[in-house]
């Protein structure tokens, strides 16, 4: 690997993670002084921001004939959005699930998976799949913020109480407002910039390791664009704002699949193609997972420090199996099958347990 393909992914990532601060930073806050409560603001503009980066680099990979690396960087983060940032975030601090998630956001972000899945039977994603994705995003926002309006007074007093008594009638002055927008448009074109310098970078690096497009999207990139939604969940939940935490990890993967994939399908002059080995492994992981949430959350709607600890433990897992196997390390069957008959049942036990556990204390 080439110090110059180092230089090019730091310095992408940095101004990916600089790009998204800004932005979240400035939506949040007029989102906030509208009126919008936490839960939707983790929801819709914290998780489109923290979101930026994948939408980004699946875009710009479209455009660049790399459509592995864009499959990749989607299904990769949506698995990293619930196991390793909620596993995280909730080792820092048990996490409060609020029961519309559960009811409506989780049972969405399960669908959006298996619908993305049964689309890509085909081997690609192609430009009607892109504008149906577009369609239900708009939709979702649309019903999302509507909903929300009729909560402006709890959201005020949410926003008052977080940055002072008084601040939602002084954040309407026109300074208030050019600021924000300044921090949108900046954050907004770092993005795009690192979009550029990470590709450039990551694709050199696969290169130079003998990985694919589609491991390495799958890891490195996923990993990297998945950065800023660990800080905003790990710091909201420090800070007391566990919607926001819940809500940026939930938010954030409906908009990998409704909107980065949606427009990566729509911009992708043949569509996007899905590799065999992302049917076959990856976006059933991403289902999976999607669904592992339900039993959890349920659990009392809290996700605990040991819940945490069981899904960062398989993210480490799963991370692992990859790197064995992208690189053909002879360790790569092996670890499979200790992964099918030993962990995964082990899973699978632990949430029949949490169920049991959820249904006793509801009796």
């Amino acid at each position: 690997m080439s110090l110059a393909a180092a230089a090019l992914f730091t310095g992408g990532l940095l101004l990916l993670l600089l790009g998204a601060e800004l932005l979240v930073r400035g939506a949040s806050r007029l989102a906030a002084a509208l009126g919008i409560s936490p839960l939707v603001i983790g929801l819709t503009v914290v998780a489109w921001g923290t979101g930026s980066p994948e939408f980004a680099v699946g875009v710009k990979a479209a455009l660049a004939g790399s459509a592995d690396l864009a499959i990749g960087n989607v299904v990769g983060s949506n698995i990293a959005n619930v196991l390793l940032i909620l596993g995280f975030a909730a080792l820092i601090v048990p996490l409060q699930v609020s029961e519309r998630i559960v009811r409506l956001d989780v049972p969405l972000m399960i669908g959006a998976s298996l619908l993305t899945f049964l689309l890509a039977l085909d081997g690609t994603l192609g430009f009607l799949d892109g504008a149906f994705f577009a369609l239900l995003l708009g939709v979702y926002t649309w019903w999302t913020v509507s909903a929300s309006r009729r909560e402006r007074g709890a959201a005020i007093a949410e926003y008052e109480r977080e940055f002072g008594e008084g601040s939602a009638r002084r954040q309407h002055g026109w300074k208030h407002y050019a600021l924000q927008v300044m921090f949108v448009s900046t954050g907004l074109y770092l993005l795009v910039w690192g979009s550029d310098l990470l590709v450039v970078g990551a694709s050199a690096i696969a290169a130079a390791f003998g990985l694919s497009e589609l491991v390495i999207g799958l890891t490195i990139v996923a990993l990297g664009t998945s950065l800023p939604e660990l800080a905003t969940s790990a710091v909201a939940g420090w800070r007391g704002e566990r919607d926001i935490a819940v809500g940026n990890a939930v938010g954030s993967n409906l908009f990998n699949i409704l909107a980065v994939l949606g427009a990566t399908a729509l911009v992708a002059p043949d569509g996007v193609p899905v590799a065999a080995a992302a049917l076959r492994v990856d976006m059933p992981i991403m289902i999976g997972v999607a669904v592992a949430c339900l039993p959890v959350f349920f659990a009392g709607y809290v996700i605990d420090r040991w819940n945490g600890g069981v899904f960062v433990a398989l993210y480490a897992g799963y991370m692992a199996y990859l790197v064995l196997e992208g690189t053909g390390h002879a360790a790569a069957a092996p670890f499979a099958t200790v992964m099918r008959v030993f962990v995964l049942p082990l899973v699978t036990l632990t949430l029949v347990l949490i169920a049991v556990q959820t249904w006793r204390k509801s009796g």
